[in-house]
């Protein structure tokens, strides 16, 4: 599977991503999914800048990115899917039902939300959202950097 990580952060492509996640799992494509990015060129071509020349960038909505994870899960190169709140990413897995895991990382405060970790914010819909793609068979697991312990979706609720 070339499809490494599908994970939730609210700040989309930065250098945690990129480097830390990145390097870590050698992916040579990220794929920024959030609808609105995907509506709006100047977005997206802020975005690109920060993605080194070693790596390619594509943008999809979050409907797109669903009928292309098959694409992605196949193709030799490895990818990070990269969403920006969890609603897209119930709605990516809902749509996509080959993603089996999906890792939280910034999840910033918002109102409504409470800390579940230092870098984890989520409203109780949120977190019942996840619990319900978890019951599903859905592996979530909040984790900021490659090197931390994979927080299962148990201990945030």
């Amino acid at each position: 599977m070339t499809l490494s990580l599908v994970r939730v952060d609210d700040r989309l492509i930065h250098g945690q991503v990129v480097v830390g996640w990145g390097q870590a799992l050698g992916a040579r494509q990220l794929v920024l999914v959030d609808d609105e990015v995907f509506a709006n060129q100047w977005e997206r071509d802020i975005y690109r800048v920060g993605v080194p020349l070693d790596m390619t960038i594509e943008f999809a909505s979050v409907e797109q990115a669903a009928r292309r994870v098959p694409d992605w899960d196949a193709s030799s190169r490895r990818t990070i899917v990269v969403l920006g709140d969890v609603a897209a990413a119930v709605r990516l897995c809902e749509l996509a039902p080959e993603v089996k895991r999906v890792n939280l990382g910034g999840i910033h405060p918002a109102p409504g939300r409470r800390q579940r970790l230092p870098y984890v914010f989520m409203t109780d819909s949120e977190a019942g959202a996840l619990a319900a793609l978890a019951a599903r068979g859905v592996e979530i697991t909040a984790q900021d950097v490659p090197t931390a312990r994979p927080v299962p979706l148990q201990e945030l609720t």
